[in-house]
């Protein structure tokens, strides 16, 4: 007994250095995507002053937007991968070539999601208003849904390009300067938010078009940083000197990175398909639902933010363990990863439960069965968070050696075959309530853990895929 516990606190506890490392590279994530998220707080809490009808339409349109955000993340995440691994194996040109790649792949994307959401943002964001409730309620939903979409749209270049910019800065370790850019954004939007919402010092009282506006502006305000920044410091930021000189990249490189990152691109964005039909699923229990929803999905994700984060120390620390060919120290490293994750989770996830009756009553302009009913979610989702901890690390590890396929596996195609069917089963077929209903659909992903158990401690994901591609070239 006392030999296996020596072997556990050897394989996931590290040392001093160890989390000096972690932190350096966690905590200004977890204060960017904390202040962010804050900041989603308090825009939540000012279009919810609106009423039931605004807050539920633009949570609509931002399931829309999530759906691109995330397209955008995973489409540009196998050049991501190849650039974490290109850094730690010392190679510039070539992780110069992965981030011009990224502007390539965010192009095509921008293409096809102005198209989509031009020509189909009504009858897509109608799906979401099918469950029992006022016909008006629903009309109302869908128009202003539709008004806060069109705005957003203006702002989605500005994201496409600061994300390429950022994630080739975090494949570098420099975690600071994206939390700079995005820290200046969210403030930005914060200040615009109040002021067009509802009109403060001379500005027009815009509604729920003015909560894009202030989106919008935003965005820009962190395009502007980080691309100012990052050119004006050429020689740290080595990657970006001559980096619009061509944007002619090795073939063999490219076509490895389009093979490794399509997989992902397909993950995120039936993944995010998947999350957007769950949400559907769910407001089949009625159009309040969907309010709740939007509280509890606000609320939980603030406090996700220390697990959700160690997606970056996983995609750091590992990748480069992988491009020295430190075999050893990566597995090490990821397991150390999953239970500091998973540690953070738990204490999350008891300061969310003791939250819970709290942050909701913030709510002024919805009705109390809304905040009840986002009361008992966010209990839920915190019950679950250990799970998705374990889960995101287990995805990240796979992810860092390359094994796109299997990431696809092990996220998209369990959310379609497992999740999905299981809230519709709950929800049609057995006429569930929302509480069982997203209970059961939470609480299920201990499935996904034990696989992810599996794939890690097999090692499958271990290859220094740089060294792959050299001998491709070769």
């Amino acid at each position: 007994m006392q030999n296996f516990a020596r072997r556990a606190r050897q394989t996931l506890i590290g040392d001093k250095a160890f989390y000096k490392a972690v932190l350096a590279i966690i905590i200004p994530v977890i204060i960017q995507n904390g202040i962010s998220n804050f900041v989603n707080l308090l825009d939540n809490l000012m279009v919810g002053a609106l009423g039931n009808e605004e807050m539920s339409g633009v949570a609509i349109a931002n399931q829309l937007v999530f759906v691109f955000n995330l397209c955008v993340f995973g489409g540009l995440s196998g050049a991501g991968i190849f650039g974490a691994q290109f850094y730690g194996a010392g190679d510039i040109e070539g992780l110069r070539n992965t981030f011009r790649i990224k502007l390539m792949q965010s192009a095509a994307l921008l293409a096809v999601t102005f198209i989509v959401l031009l020509g189909f943002s009504r009858p897509l964001i109608s799906l979401f208003l099918r469950g029992d409730g006022d016909a008006a309620m629903a009309e109302k939903m869908l128009g202003f849904g539709h008004e806060y979409l069109m705005v957003i749209l203006i702002g989605l270049p500005a994201f496409a390009v600061s994300t390429s910019y950022a994630g080739t800065l975090r494949e570098m370790g420099e975690t600071r300067l994206p939390m700079i850019a995005s820290v200046s954004a969210v403030a930005t939007n914060a200040v615009f938010n109040y002021l067009l919402i509802f009109g403060r010092l001379g500005f027009p009282r815009m509604g729920v078009v003015g909560a894009a506006v202030a989106t919008v502006l935003s965005r820009y305000v962190e395009l502007a940083i980080i691309v100012i920044t990052t050119h004006r410091r050429k020689e740290r930021y080595t990657f970006i000197q001559g980096a619009y000189s061509t944007f002619r990249v090795p073939g063999p490189l490219f076509k490895a990175v389009i093979k490794m990152g399509s997989p992902l691109l397909f993950n995120e964005a039936l993944w995010s398909i998947g999350m957007s039909t769950l949400t559907a699923i769910y407001s089949l229990c009625g159009l309040t639902v969907v309010s709740a929803l939007s509280i509890n999905s606000t609320i939980s994700n603030l406090f996700n933010v220390v697990f959700m984060s160690m997606g970056t120390a996983v995609s750091v620390m590992v990748g480069q363990a992988l491009g020295a060919d430190d075999y050893d120290r990566a597995r090490s490293t990821a397991w150390k990863l999953a239970a500091f994750g998973v540690a953070g989770a738990i204490a999350m996830a008891l300061l969310l439960i003791l939250a819970s009756p709290y942050i909701p009553h913030a709510y002024r302009g919805i009705t109390r069965d809304v905040r009840d009913m986002a009361t008992d979610l966010l209990i839920i989702a915190a019950l679950a968070m250990p799970i998705h901890s374990f889960s995101h690390t287990s995805y990240f590890t796979l992810r860092s050696g390359g094994k796109t396929f299997i990431t696809f596996l092990f996220d998209c195609v369990y959310t379609w075959v497992v999740s999905v069917p299981v809230a519709y089963l709950m929800v049609k077929v057995l006429h569930a309530d929302i509480y069982a209903s997203y209970a059961t659909v939470e609480f299920i992903n201990i499935v996904k853990c034990v696989i992810g158990f599996i794939l890690v401690r097999k090692g499958v994901w271990i290859q220094n895929i740089t060294r792959l591609h050299q001998h491709a070239d070769a």
